[in-house]
């Protein structure tokens, strides 16, 4: 498979890789990009799975340390969540292998509109810290690990979920909460991958290509997220989320196309 792949193909997924790595830092769904483009390089969708985390993995620790050395978010304050994403992720890839996706059909649907709806409705939503709809424990321990469970069972969307459940249900602004998501993402990411890692299915060298677009993409990211706020990620998360929903439709034959 790797020695089928040419150079000319390993660039394209490089460049690919940043275009999904910028996009995922500011606001989720970049594996709207890779995914497609990994298949359509002629992997098998189990390796296409396994390779697009080992590169997601790697953005999204880049855009963890950059939201870290920026102040956008405390390590220490994140351990729990952190671990609870981990665990959450870990359980959802052991159990995809034997519980039938199918049947989130309908819950991520309804879900990715609910997050566009809300931003589209509420356009202020996230300017400004606001009062907590729900404790730290209940958060830490059933919200974050019920996200973490969703990237490891499947994936797409997942940094825009811990966005909106930290703007939502935590009360954070925007920034803050997507900072936050970054490095939760990472978590769910890394568990996902050494999943894939025991199971051999990953396609390293196309895999090492997509990572370093993944780093550059996430660098840059990371950077106009800080500077652009709320008012960039807003737009950009209803687009995204959209996004997911036609794909998902268009996947499942739902739009009769």
């Amino acid at each position: 498979m790797q020695s089928a792949i040419s150079l000319a193909t390993l660039g394209g997924l490089g460049l690919v890789g940043m275009a999904a790595g910028f996009i995922d830092t500011i606001a989720g769904g970049g594996g709207l990009l890779t995914v497609p483009s990994l298949l359509l390089a002629g992997l098998p969708a189990l390796s296409a799975l396994a390779t697009n985390k080992l590169q997601s993995t790697f953005g999204s620790f880049t855009a963890s340390v950059r939201m870290v050395a920026h102040h956008q978010v405390r390590p220490r304050d994140e351990v729990w969540p952190f671990i609870t994403s981990f665990v959450g992720s870990l359980v959802g890839c052991l159990l995809v292998q034997r519980i039938n996706p199918q049947a989130l059909d309908v819950v991520i649907p309804l879900v990715l509109a609910g997050i566009a709806i809300y931003f589209l409705a509420n356009k202020t939503v996230g300017e400004h810290p606001g009062a907590p709809r729900i404790g730290l424990l209940p958060y830490r321990l059933l919200v974050v690990p019920a996200i973490g469970f969703y990237d490891g069972f499947l994936g797409p969307g997942t940094g825009s979920f811990f966005s909106v459940a930290g703007v939502a249900l935590r009360g954070k602004t925007l920034v803050s909460a997507t900072a936050t998501a970054k490095l939760l993402n990472f978590a769910s990411n890394f568990a996902a991958l050494l999943a894939y890692l025991a199971g051999g299915r990953i396609v390293w060298m196309v895999g090492l290509a997509m990572l370093l677009g993944q780093i550059a993409g996430a660098y840059l990211g990371a950077h106009v997220m800080i500077r652009g706020g709320a008012r960039l990620i807003r737009p950009l998360i209803v687009i995204m989320c959209l996004g997911m929903l036609l794909r998902y439709g268009w996947q499942k034959g739902w739009l009769g196309l």
